[in-house]
């Protein structure tokens, strides 16, 4: 089998024969391991030609050997043409030859922490008011204007050059949990406990786009959705049936209206909110793994679930991936595999979060690796 139907099978009613090995936020590792996975200069990653978009991404697949892959969505064909990437005086400019406009561009901050700035969102002038907050989130874009306009060139070229044996995943990310680059934390939590009409206007705009983007991603020829939802944990069951269930129910209703299996990852403690997450909808539950005061066991996962949709694993990307020698690493793997198995095979196996900038390439290599030998 091929990383493709690896997956695929994995969302079936028979389960797979053969288990998928998968790590979750691709974009995340590639910043932090740019150098280890592409011989091309970072730069690369902002270039405007299609053709080499296509090709770091294809050293990257290549040299990961995972199932899966992000899908991009592609720039029009207007910016492309007008957009070169520049050295002067040993920096690099991309530049608008529409404006003249150049910017400066920096090579990847490894493990994301801004130069000098804040990491997290604390928004001078936050919306206030129904029609601030549609102000802020705009209009979705037209799935066909995307379409005429070239948006798609990039994840075609993808697919027919490279990508037809692997699975690719668009993403999405959940309506409530897209409220924090809004309000920020503070303003976000205060605003479900005290404002929760204004949150719900919100999560119903935000929906909008969510929607918009599953049928771009449909278009492109993506097969799976992964579903971010962050903070939301923090959140009381009775404000999480209201203001976050009902949309997540619309956006995997729709994933599957169009054909595609949808994965929530569900950021957190699960405690309090199990049946909540069971019925989102989705064809897949992702979770992080025990960490925060929390714990988070596949096995459990599998047991609560009890097949109603397939299973992602969280293998420790903290404090396991990273350190531990091959023997742990192949033991625990063994052992979520075991667990998926108990699952009517209903199982990927993943990491409970991103990669860290510590893990070699060559250890998420052998990751995968594993996880092929053993998932036979």
């Amino acid at each position: 089998m091929n990383g493709r139907e690896r997956v695929c099978a994995a969302f079936s009613a028979e389960g797979t024969p053969e288990i998928a090995a998968v790590i979750p936020y691709e974009g995340i590792y590639v910043r932090d391991h740019w150098s280890q996975l592409t011989p091309r200069p970072w730069w690369a990653q902002y270039a405007p030609s299609v053709e080499e978009q296509s090709a770091w991404r294809r050293d990257v697949a290549r040299a990961v050997g995972q199932d899966w892959f992000d899908l991009p969505i592609g720039a029009s064909r207007k910016d492309r043409a007008a957009s070169s990437l520049q050295e002067r005086a040993g920096r690099i400019y991309l530049v608008d030859a529409r404006t003249g406009a150049a910017r400066q561009l920096s090579p990847p901050s490894v493990g994301g922490w801004p130069r000098g700035g804040v990491a997290s969102v604390h928004p001078a002038h936050p919306p206030q008011t129904p029609d601030e907050v549609d102000a802020y989130i705009g209009m979705p874009a037209p799935v066909d204007g995307v379409l005429s306009s070239g948006g798609a060139d990039l994840p075609r070229r993808i697919l027919s050059s490279w990508g037809a044996s692997l699975y690719p995943v668009g993403y999405v990310p959940a309506p409530l949990w897209r409220c924090y680059e809004m309000w920020g934390f503070e303003g976000m939590m205060l605003r479900v406990a005290r404002h929760p009409a204004l949150v719900q206007h919100a999560v119903k705009q935000y929906t909008a786009h969510a929607l918009q983007q599953v049928q771009l991603y449909a278009q492109v020829g993506a097969l799976g959705l992964w579903i971010e939802d962050c903070m939301t944990d923090m959140i009381g069951p009775q404000a999480f049936r209201s203001l976050n269930l009902p949309y997540l129910q619309r956006i995997t209703a729709e994933a599957r209206h169009h054909g595609l299996h949808s994965i929530y990852y569900y950021c957190g403690d699960p405690g309090g909110k199990w049946e909540l997450l069971l019925d989102t909808g989705a064809d897949a539950l992702a979770l992080e793994e025990s960490k925060k005061g929390f714990a988070i066991d596949v096995e459990e996962v599998v047991e609560r679930v009890g097949g109603r949709m397939a299973v992602l694993g969280n293998l420790d990307a903290i404090r396991l991936l990273p350190h531990v020698d091959e023997e742990v690493l192949r033991a625990e793997i063994a052992r979520q595999i075991a667990a998926g198995r108990r699952n009517g095979s209903r199982f990927i196996m993943s990491l409970g979060s991103p990669v860290t900038p510590q893990t070699s390439a060559e250890r998420v290599r052998q990751y995968c690796e594993l996880v092929h030998e053993l998932g036979r």
